[in-house]
């Protein structure tokens, strides 16, 4: 009953990622004001959007990740994972990948881990909603099941005894 099924490595990764995302941070911001005067426009644009949208979507995800697991809260969870598997990693990705951002090895670095680190929380929070999921669902039944018993519906288990006192009573004398 009182199982516990929230994932000590998916809480693992989440207190590193705690640590890691200013780090993150900094050294992007860094970046980006040394390389800003050689970016076009557009990639200016996208770069400052990304850095906010990441650093507000970051944030949020952080804490739905938190209470979401040590809570084994369901729409929390579900949350955080779908903030990190369709917003957050498509943006590092982009920002891994996309040559024309011009990207420095130190930037390519900490988006490397940051990847790594969305990745590993996609994978492990999936395994963990599919657990609670089960769990909730394994309770609901079991509660719908108890319920039944302390409360019978009337005429359920009589069926067989109305069948017979029927077919008896078609026989004749």
């Amino acid at each position: 009953e009182n199982e516990t099924v929230s994932s000590l490595p998916l809480q693992m990764s989440l207190y590193f990622n705690i640590y890691f995302f200013p780090f993150w941070w900094l050294s992007t911001v860094v970046i980006l004001y040394l390389k800003y005067p050689v970016l076009s426009d557009y990639y200016k644009f996208i770069l400052v959007t990304i850095m906010i949208l990441t650093s507000l979507i970051e944030i949020i995800r952080l804490y739905l990740g938190y209470m979401g697991n040590l809570q084994e809260k369901v729409p929390e969870l579900a949350g955080f994972w779908l903030l990190s598997l369709l917003l957050q990693l498509p943006i590092i990705l982009f920002l891994i990948f996309n040559e024309g951002l011009k990207i420095q090895p130190l930037e390519r670095a900490v988006h490397i881990v940051f990847a790594f680190f969305l990745a590993f929380q996609v994978i492990a929070a999936f395994v963990t909603l599919k657990r609670m999921v089960n769990k909730l669902a394994t309770h609901f039944r079991l509660k719908e099941f108890h319920h039944l018993e302390e409360q019978p519906v009337p005429g359920f288990y009589s069926l067989g005894r109305e069948e017979r006192a029927v077919s008896m009573g078609g026989r004749g004398p």
